[in-house]
């Protein structure tokens, strides 16, 4: 409660959560505002316990043995968390902007379902200016974290869906290639969203994460291992569509579910013609 804004995130938190039910956000089991013994302010969420913590610690491990996703469970991940962009954009009552979507903000539950989670900046909209950030600048400055918030923010443009796709679009090339939108590879022009755009169509392999094998079978035939790379392509594509820098460039999360679920059904059906004895 010391933080400057805590009180407020708090409050937007409850507010976010209480108007929202999806089976890829995380479920609040009680809010408590109180005092702790000291007399201090105590705010707090309780959420339902995520047994695999966060998609950060699966993409960046940093202790223990290495937690390897294949490219299924990636996928299934990124379909997740697009499912769940899309009801907020396109199915509450009012339309929800995350304003913070990264890999920390992604939780695992025990079968690796991908849970949004971390509503303390959203933003509910008005229908009317929900789609395309505003021209009109903001007082609130940055919104989100560097490296995933979209580049109109930091320019004062008002807070709209197209951010989050912008913030998705990051996460989606992050989770395939394995680099962070802040590496320090990516300076002097170069960033994540440059960096995948420039080595497609003929570099998709190499630009994957090495942490993966993108061919996810040593059984595979050449049918499955060219469906695969068909796949990634197509992630990369959409990647980079949904980060594009202009917020008129962007996807709808709808549609950008309606693709992701088409290349989940190439590649699965790959693997299940591979796998037949016949």
């Amino acid at each position: 409660m010391l933080r400057q804004g805590a009180s407020k995130s708090f409050i937007a938190e409850c507010e976010a959560m209480r108007n929202i039910r999806h089976r890829n956000l995380v479920k609040v089991v009680t809010a408590c505002s109180s005092v702790d013994f000291s007399g201090n302010d105590f705010k707090a969420l309780v959420y339902e316990l995520m047994d695999n913590g966060s998609l950060e610690e699966w993409l960046h491990p940093t202790a223990g043995t290495p937690k390897n996703l294949s490219f299924l469970q990636r996928l299934d991940i990124a379909i997740d968390v697009a499912c769940a962009l899309d009801y907020l954009h396109n199915h509450c009552e009012a339309p929800i902007v995350h304003c913070d979507l990264k890999p920390s903000n992604v939780l695992l539950g025990t079968d690796l379902t991908g849970l949004v989670s971390d509503f303390g900046l959203a933003r509910f909209l008005s229908n009317l200016t929900s789609n395309v950030a505003e021209t009109q600048t903001s007082s609130i400055g940055i919104r989100g974290t560097v490296g995933y918030a979209a580049p109109e923010y930091g320019m004062g443009s008002k807070i709209a869906t197209c951010g989050d796709v912008y913030s998705f679009g990051i996460l989606l090339l992050e989770m395939f290639t394995g680099k962070r939108p802040t590496d320090p590879m990516f300076s002097d022009g170069l960033n994540l969203h440059n960096f995948v755009k420039m080595d497609l169509p003929h570099r998709v392999a190499e630009i994957a994460d090495s942490l993966f094998d993108p061919i996810t079978s040593s059984q595979s035939s050449i049918i499955s291992a060219e469906k695969i790379q068909v796949g990634l392509s197509s992630i990369f594509n959409i990647g980079i569509s949904c980060s594009d820098e202009s917020p008129r460039d962007r996807k709808d999360m709808s549609g950008v579910v309606t693709e992701l679920q088409s290349i989940r059904d190439l590649v699965s059906s790959a693997r299940s013609f591979c796998d037949d004895p016949k």
